[in-house]
């Protein structure tokens, strides 16, 4: 078994992934079927 590669532990990049990008336009049930964004947006107008 290697260590990791130039990029990094592959959990970083899981990590970056699911921060970065997946939970931020995955619908959440607790808002309504929307993604964070449009539901702060609906919630400041």
């Amino acid at each position: 078994m290697t260590g990791p590669g130039p990029a990094g532990p592959p959990r970083a990049d899981i990590f970056e992934y699911v921060e970065s990008w997946y939970n931020l336009r995955r619908l959440h049930s607790s808002l309504g079927y929307r993604n964070p964004a449009d539901y702060e947006t609906a919630l400041a107008a």
